[in-house]
């Protein structure tokens, strides 16, 4: 495509940042500007001259501004194709100006939806028509018109303008491809609104709608980062967020607590993409003991150790570093707490290497603590995520060749109201605490999966084993003989019970499980042969 002289400009913005300064730009440039009411009114306050697009068309506004630009004399001045004689001759006809640049940006539909209280009428008056119109029409003829949809995009223009007044070829290219990704998201956004007002009396039988499960989901993501490599150096791999709105990028104050990807990076090397997985498996376990201080360790997307109390959180950290210190080195940790000087002074003790810490924020005591030490300064990687988000996305996808599992997310609280106790022995309210922490961790570890807890931290952890006893029995070797008066909790039922006998012989003093097997009188029996008190929670907590 060949460059393209600019020499007249349709400007129609909801989104006024940086208008003033671009329109004076476009002026000096030569360039002849026409605009709709409110922009129009921006503009002449800035001292910019601008022709009203109602005058040039010889129609007014009209129904509250939903009709404005919606004219021929406008479409055609966008859409005729320069090169063509017959197209040419219709614009001639009927004194038709061509349009060079167009610049646009939408109503504040994810802004309006986003306020408390909003109705219906007032998210469908934001539905912006003749916006999205003008747009795709600019966006389709490329070739001979440029399409500005951000003021992101202002500079570039303006760049390109001081050299003799005109646009190239890739710069409009890019800007029309952004341009349709703009109105599709926008409509997306539109789609997805009017399915969430669907009432159950709308819907038609059997129509497969549900708050839960979408009928349709749409993923708007943006490259937040390219990564050294993936899990492996062979690999390559890229950190991918969720386009938010204008709206909620606004509400961010810079503190973080929506997601892992917002948090700030404020120490050492770059992120690896198992240093993602693993940071977001040990936010997911410490969120949910908030606002008890609470420390997770992750291992290759397990818990290896963990701990929660009330005390001061530098013990807190030491049980749970403490939980398997073999497999501590190298790994990930988050707290749903500030990192103090103590705790710091905790986790750069000698022998200890530790690749990333996640928290809502380091204390500058802490801080100079981890970030003075000889072979951490240059090394631990330190994420201030703000105050850590209750609320989590309740659809989780997974993709699988050809398309995506989907299911809401495992975050209900079981009720210990619900609890059955089936055993002669019953828990101590000592043992019933231990059994609450243990059973909040199970959760997190992959199935088959098996914990083993004394004072509210992991001591012994057995995971993704094809045999419920082999989890049994590593998460009683992993314990370090100290079974001895652990409790115990297991994410399903025990399909047999030589899972009782073999936690038996190693000291646990109680299990809490789902219950459901076919055999639970054989288990109930073996646990009443030991005096063993058990639980079943009728909940079972799989994490593949």
């Amino acid at each position: 495509m060949n460059d393209v002289q600019v020499k007249r400009a349709i400007i129609s913005v909801s989104d006024k940042s940086g208008l003033a300064e671009f329109a004076s730009g476009l002026a000096s440039a030569g360039v002849e500007i026409f605009s709709t009411g409110g922009t129009r009114a921006a503009l002449e306050a800035a001292g910019i001259a601008a022709r009203d697009i109602a005058e040039y068309t010889g129609f007014p506004e009209m129904m509250d501004g939903r009709v404005k630009t919606l004219h021929p004399k406008i479409f055609a001045g966008i859409l005729a194709r320069r090169d063509r004689s017959d197209d040419c001759a219709a614009l001639s006809d009927h004194n038709i100006a061509e349009f060079d640049l167009v610049v646009v940006n939408l109503y504040p539909f994810a802004e309006t939806i986003a306020q408390p209280g909003v109705t219906l009428p007032q998210a469908i008056e934001q539905i912006d028509i003749g916006g999205p119109s003008l747009v795709r029409a600019a966006a389709k003829n490329q070739a001979f018109v440029a399409i500005a949809t951000s003021s992101a995009q202002y500079p570039d223009i303006l760049q390109q303008l001081s050299h003799g007044g005109t646009l190239n070829g890739p710069l409009r290219r890019r800007l029309a491809a952004e341009a349709f990704e703009h109105t599709a998201k926008y409509d997306r956004m539109i789609a997805d609104y009017l399915a969430g007002q669907l009432s159950a009396a709308d819907e038609t039988p059997n129509s497969g709608v549900s708050p839960e499960m979408p009928e349709t989901i749409s993923l708007s993501l943006r490259r937040q980062q390219v990564l050294r490599y993936g899990e492996n150096p062979h690999q390559s791999a890229a950190v991918y967020q969720v386009e938010t709105s204008q709206a909620e990028a606004e509400q961010d104050d810079g503190t973080g607590g929506r997601s892992l990807l917002s948090a700030r990076q404020i120490n050492g090397k770059e992120l690896s993409y198992n240093n993602l997985l693993d940071l977001d498996a040990a936010l997911a376990i410490v969120r949910g003991f908030s606002p008890t201080p609470a420390v997770a360790v992750i291992k290759h997307n397990n818990p290896c150790g963990a701990a929660s109390g009330t005390g001061d959180l530098a013990d807190v950290a030491r049980a749970a570093l403490d939980g398997d210190p073999l497999s501590a080195f190298g790994s990930i940790l988050a707290f749903n707490c500030p990192v103090d000087a103590a705790t710091a002074e905790v986790l750069t003790e000698p022998n200890r290497f530790i690749e990333a810490i996640a928290a809502p924020s380091f204390e500058p005591d802490g801080l100079a603590v981890l970030t003075t030490r000889p072979k951490w300064k240059a090394n631990v990687r330190l994420l201030e995520c703000g105050q850590i988000a209750d609320d989590v996305p309740q659809l989780r996808l997974l993709q699988v060749d050809g398309g995506f599992l989907g299911q809401t997310a495992d975050t209900a609280e079981d009720s210990a109201s619900d609890w059955e106790v089936p055993t002669n022995t019953k828990p101590t309210d000592e043992q019933l605490a231990e059994l609450r922490f243990a059973w909040q961790m199970v959760r997190h570890v992959k199935s088959n999966a098996i914990v083993l807890s004394r004072n509210c931290a992991l001591v012994g952890v057995g995971a993704g084993q094809m045999s419920r006893v082999d989890s049994v029995k590593i998460a009683i070797e992993k314990s370090a003989e100290r079974s001895a008066g652990c409790v115990l909790a297991s994410d399903a039922f025990f399909p047999f019970a030589d899972s009782i006998e073999t936690a038996a012989v190693a000291g646990v003093s109680a299990i809490i499980q789902p219950g459901g097997s076919r055999r639970d009188d054989e288990v109930i029996a073996a646990c009443d042969a030991h005096g063993l008190p058990m639980i079943f929670t009728g909940c079972r907590h799989f994490r593949h």
